[in-house]
């Protein structure tokens, strides 16, 4: 697995949803990288960076949930997980004018337009609720929690997914998280065994 190529692992882990999957990996290697959502070093590590990391939490989603990735920026997690999980509905909420153009093209684009929704707007300005929020390496949990807080349904969850550090800041913001009425566990997880594990705090209301 190098580059746009998805690898024995890629082809693996989405199967007969390879195709989609290709064709977004492509865009952010190429249209991604043009307009400055990824560094133009990223187009090698699509695949293993971005895509396969961005699903590696995709087993913790309830089947048939409707899931907000907020502050999606070029589409992670919340087009890659739609893209493997035919049963969920996903909100894309980004505030930036060339980052939500290029969301709502991408959609358009790989076919996911009936499924995927973009919402040019900052967390804070919704009113929704969505059984679980998801995002990735968007800001530190406290400020994270603050924003994702409102927009979680009765017995919904926030999905952070994190660098090797999750678990001190975890430490690090527990009084924060306490009074936000949110319990955070760490959790490891990966969309297949030969990948290297992916960090993802999960928070629920108390």
């Amino acid at each position: 697995m190098t580059g746009t190529e998805p690898g024995d692992i890629g082809r693996r882990v989405f199967g007969d949803r390879l195709p989609q999957a290709q064709a977004y990996a492509d865009r952010l290697a190429t249209v991604g990288i043009e307009r400055g959502l990824l560094g133009p070093r990223e187009a090698e590590r699509v695949w293993d960076r971005h895509v396969l990391n961005s699903v590696a939490v995709a087993g913790l989603l309830p089947e048939g949930a409707s899931v907000a990735d907020i502050g999606s920026g070029a589409g992670l997690p919340g087009i890659p997980l739609a893209i493997l999980r035919s049963d969920l509905t996903v909100t894309l909420v980004e505030p930036l004018l060339r980052r939500s153009t290029f969301l709502t093209e991408t959609v358009a684009e790989v076919g996911l337009d009936d499924r995927i929704r973009v919402v040019r707007a900052r967390a804070e300005e919704l009113d929704e609720r969505f059984d679980v929020v998801v995002s990735r390496a968007l800001a530190p949990l406290d400020r994270l929690a603050g924003w994702c807080r409102p927009l979680v349904a009765a017995d919904g969850m926030v999905l952070a997914i994190k660098g090797r550090s999750a678990a001190d800041e975890v430490s690090s913001h527990e009084a924060t998280l306490r009074k936000l009425g949110l319990a955070a566990d760490v959790l490891t997880v990966t969309a297949d065994p030969d990948l290297e594990p992916t960090y993802a705090v999960r928070l629920v209301t108390t």
